[in-house]
């Protein structure tokens, strides 16, 4: 069952550019029973290991993989983490949760662009406009990088996540990178092992089944490199569509939890 939850996590991982916490931690708690500080742990512990490399070599292969901008995220992460991991043990979390999830779904609705598809489908608005190039994107200053990899730390100790959910929306929003470009980046971006301070925090808190986490890390493994070849077959607009519904789901994750 551990394995099954991680391959399921890995396809969302490969699929949107995520470490797959945000499917590993209420698996954990709903069908295993750990109490949610111990899921946390044990998901940052999990997606710590490089699970993602067969869905990153994927996207390299595929050209669509900005290595600078994920060596700087990555730089970003590493820094942060293990604030995020502090805060879980000495702060009450549930304003960043709520906080967290209206940013979920201002993203996800930015995405989806209801009102767009709705005039689209009375037939009241252009047509939708070109796709994107995927293999080219813009060059952002290597502090913005840094900044955005610094808060995907954050989030990342606080709720035992990637960061991916934070990277993606960001580099799209702000920093104007096509879609499939940003999840490559984000992914790779989470490669090293940038969750290893809050990770030795948790695991000194006693918060932290290794071996459940390795049992993860196998199925995420394989699962992250099925998500990458689904993303790079599809089309921007259907890869768009698919992560502002997964954020809906995301929001209602950190609303519940």
């Amino acid at each position: 069952m551990v394995i099954g939850i991680g391959f399921l996590a890995g396809i969302f991982a490969g699929l949107f550019g995520i470490g797959g916490g945000i499917v590993i931690v209420p698996a954990l708690v709903l069908l295993a029973g750990f109490p949610l500080i111990k899921a946390t742990g044990t998901s940052l512990a999990a997606i710590m290991l490089p699970v993602g490399i067969l869905g990153v070599m994927a996207y390299y292969r595929a050209r669509i993989l900005d290595l600078r901008a994920a060596a700087f995220l990555a730089s970003g992460l590493l820094m942060s983490v293990v604030v995020g991991a502090w805060l879980a043990h000495t702060l009450p979390a549930d304003i960043m949760r709520k906080l967290y999830a209206i940013f979920c779904l201002y993203v996800s609705w930015t995405f989806i662009k209801p009102l767009e598809r709705l005039k689209r489908f009375r037939g009241e608005s252009p047509l939708p406009e070109a796709e994107p190039d995927a293999n080219n994107g813009p060059q952002p200053h290597y502090l913005a990088l840094v900044g955005v990899g610094l808060l995907a730390g954050v989030m990342a100790g606080m709720f035992g996540i990637g960061g991916g959910n934070i990277i993606v929306p960001f580099l799209v929003l702000f920093l104007k990178y096509p879609p499939k470009r940003a999840i490559a980046t984000s992914l790779a971006a989470l490669l090293p092992p940038i969750g290893l301070p809050g990770v030795i925090y948790y695991y000194k808190a006693g918060t932290l089944d290794v071996r459940i986490a390795a049992l993860l890390a196998a199925g995420l493994l394989l699962g992250t490199v099925f998500g990458a070849r689904i993303n790079i077959k599809m089309p921007t607009s259907q890869v768009k569509l698919l992560y502002g519904i997964f954020l809906i789901f995301v929001a209602a994750r950190f609303l519940m939890f």
